[in-house]
């Protein structure tokens, strides 16, 4: 089976991140109305994920899942259950989605906490918004968040987490 590829707005960003984490391919558009974003989906053939239970009906060709109201934990293991991911976990930009690029420490001095440019060796890049990834106290967290909500550990594997750079 193909990895997944999902749009979705911003009602459901937190899912999004999320999703991206564990490595899935998800697009938010932020703005948008229900019609624009299965419009968007059709042309790069991503699947809706939504709140909303209406399908435009001349997007019937288009693939959606209506995701449960308030409990993302229940959506992010449904999804995980069904679909594959495109990369491993914490290999997307969990802002703007894009595979992160593995660089030398060297080439983020200035731009993340000296202790991490000056302890790492490698560090992820994300060559679209910009943003350095690294193993931080929040990756434990976020880590801990997504094996409770799929029930199991995540596969092994660097784990990065953006700050602000």
């Amino acid at each position: 089976m193909p990895p997944a590829r999902f749009i979705t707005e911003t009602s459901l960003d937190y899912l999004a991140r999320r999703l991206r984490f564990l490595g899935y391919d998800i697009v938010t558009l932020a703005n948008t109305r229900l019609e624009e974003l299965f419009a968007v989906a059709r042309r790069d053939r991503r699947t809706v994920l939504t709140l909303s239970a209406r399908h435009p009906r001349r997007f019937a060709d288009v693939g959606v899942l209506s995701m449960p109201r308030g409990d993302p934990a229940a959506a992010l293991r449904g999804i995980a259950q069904v679909f594959e991911p495109a990369g491993p976990p914490f290999s997307r930009c969990a802002v703007c989605n894009t595979p992160l690029q593995r660089r030398l420490a060297l080439e983020a001095r200035g731009e993340v906490p000296g202790p991490v440019a000056r302890e790492a060796t490698h560090l992820h890049h994300c060559p679209t918004c910009g943003k350095w990834y690294w193993e931080g106290s929040h990756v434990d967290r976020v880590r801990e968040w997504l094996e409770r909500a799929l029930g199991r550990p995540l596969e092994p594997g660097p784990a990065r987490e953006p700050e602000s750079g």
